[in-house]
């Protein structure tokens, strides 16, 4: 992420939170790259940058990516984990367009193989779903329309034209009922992105948050994250947020 990117996003973020029509307290920019998420004491990726460029360690050898974070999005990972690590390694990965095809190709590959051998992993097809959207946001500009309103342009680069919110639809019936899935579907449903309309947007956005809003419990990661990501100033519980957003 870029100077001009972080410019941008100050002059569209009045024009994008009127147009998604957000819940009170959702943050402007992209959000799968410009927010972290609350992990507590939880091992991920090394990150020690709170900078502009959103760079993590300085010191970080993108050779090891794809195998350290794989090696960290194990079994018993929770997802709340797993969504900022795999935030941190599309930061990371866009300094390298070598690493971030590898780390994508490597995640894709572990879904795939579980679909050969008969046990489709839901872990492994979040992973890859989330990382394809989080390197679509990590690469992303704005540019002004003929209306004189901004608008995000996604840059080619190895997650285009592949669908990463159908991949973590696929996770989530997987699953089942997890509304820490759903948070992240909430959040990738939170900024526009191509191949979905802004009523679709709107309605799906608001579906997996209410899932979300439903199955946190008090003092949970997700319920941290959750007041962090969608609560304001006077929200400091699960209970205030749903009670601000209609959650039930």
């Amino acid at each position: 992420m870029n100077r001009n990117m972080l410019v941008s996003l100050g002059l569209a973020s009045a024009t994008l939170t009127a147009l998604l029509a957000l819940p009170r307290g959702a943050k402007a920019g992209p959000p799968l790259v410009c927010h972290p998420f609350d992990i507590g004491g939880a091992k991920s990726l090394p990150w020690t940058s709170n900078t502009w460029k959103l760079s993590g360690n300085e010191n970080y050898d993108l050779s090891h990516l794809a195998d350290d974070t794989l090696a960290l999005l194990n079994p018993s990972t929770p997802v709340i984990v797993r969504m900022e690590t795999l935030r941190r390694a599309a930061l990371y990965a866009r300094q390298d367009p070598y690493v971030q095809k590898e780390l994508l190709l490597k995640l894709r590959a572990r879904a795939l193989d579980s679909e050969a051998n008969g046990k489709p992993d839901a872990l492994a097809w979040f992973d890859a779903g989330y990382f394809v959207e989080t390197v679509k946001q990590a690469d992303m500009t704005f540019q002004k329309n003929s209306s004189g309103t901004m608008e995000p342009v996604y840059a080619p680069n190895v997650a285009s034209n592949i669908d990463g919110y159908a991949w973590v639809g696929k996770a989530i019936r997987l699953r089942g009922d997890d509304p820490e899935m759903e948070f992240a579907a909430a959040v990738i449903t939170s900024f526009p992105r191509p191949g979905l309309s802004q009523p679709s947007l709107q309605q799906a956005h608001a579906e997996h948050l209410r899932k979300a809003l439903a199955g946190a419990t008090e003092g949970s990661l997700l319920a941290q994250n959750l007041v962090l990501h969608y609560g304001d100033s006077g929200t400091k519980t699960i209970a205030d947020l749903r009670g601000k957003l209609g959650g039930r």
